[in-house]
């Protein structure tokens, strides 16, 4: 049995209407296509829906019982067209976000809230993970983006990566708080607050200040630079921390601290990552454009962050 939308919706409209000619005319059809479709779902089926009498039709029991499997039908159908419509316009589906920690605290989030804004029917899934495991997750397919410190080439991820400039973090009312570039010689002999040894950000920094004879105490260890803008705000240190995190201090309305560029440069590359052997839903698709926007517009305008921070 091989029955078509058009044929169902033309029966109901029969049904409804009461004549051939008058479901004609509701549907925008001529009496005879009507007539035509009428009979080709009976041939189908098998057994006659109407009664023709002196031009009268009458529906048969088996149209009424039908009419009923047919109304279902056709409502299914449609709750499927306007799904299907949700989808395509991007407010309804699944997202399935894994983002490092850094980024995690207010920075994803909030380019998650304001991707979201506008699609009600959208539901997400935003989990913080370490690097390593977001690489993992979205090789294996479990999630739909990865935000992460930028791994090295795998054939199951793919990757845009992004070099950050890192930035000096002072409290705003600092005595450094007025130099508008900030050395190891500016720092020599101060408190720092950096992550664990085999960061790259510590690997950088450290080399910087060894190539130019300054020293430094290591006072703080951490494993994420976010939770060091409140010793950094307290006076206890200084830290030299990547742009997200800077970021992330203007996302959650600090402004006791302020930001000022570092030389030598000390870099951290980020990367978007997402499954390179399953297809990528078009909500994803679009999540990944408005992160990437969101992350050029904080690499592109350092120069304005650090004057406004």
């Amino acid at each position: 049995m091989n029955l078509s939308f058009r044929q169902l919706n033309t029966f109901r409209e029969v049904i409804r209407a009461g004549s051939i000619s008058q479901a004609a005319r509701v549907l925008g059809r001529t009496q005879p296509a009507v007539s035509s479709m009428v009979a080709g779902l009976e041939a189908e089926l098998g057994f006659a829906l109407f009664l023709r009498e002196h031009g009268k039709l009458t529906p048969t029991p088996e149209a009424r019982y039908f009419l009923e499997e047919c109304e279902d039908i056709l409502a299914r159908l449609e709750q499927t067209k306007r799904t299907l419509g949700g989808i395509a316009r991007l407010e309804k589906g699944k997202l399935r976000i894994a983002s490092h920690p850094a980024a995690s605290g207010f920075f994803t989030p909030r380019v998650l809230t304001e991707f979201l804004r506008d699609k009600p029917g959208v539901d997400a899934s935003l989990m913080m993970r370490s690097s390593g495991v977001i690489e993992d997750l979205i090789a294996s397919q479990q999630f739909d983006v990865g935000f992460a410190e930028t791994p090295k080439a795998r054939s199951s991820i793919g990757q845009q990566d992004f070099d950050l400039e890192c930035l000096c973090a002072m409290p705003r009312d600092d005595k450094l708080a007025d130099h508008e570039l900030i050395t190891p010689e500016t720092l020599r002999g101060a408190d720092l607050a950096m992550l664990f040894e085999e960061h790259q950000t510590h690997v950088q920094t450290r080399a910087a200040f060894e190539e130019m004879n300054c020293a430094y105490r290591w006072r703080f260890e951490l494993q994420t630079f976010l939770p060091g803008l409140k010793l950094v705000e307290a006076g206890l240190c200084y830290m030299i921390c990547d742009l997200i995190t800077a970021q992330s201090n203007l996302d959650r309305g600090d402004t006791g601290l302020v930001f000022r560029r570092f030389r030598p440069r000390i870099g951290s590359s980020v990367s978007i990552l997402t499954p390179a052997h399953s297809p990528q839903s078009r909500l994803s698709q679009a999540f990944c454009k408005r992160l990437e926007a969101e992350i050029r517009t904080v690499q592109q305008n350092v120069e304005a962050f650090v004057k406004t921070a």
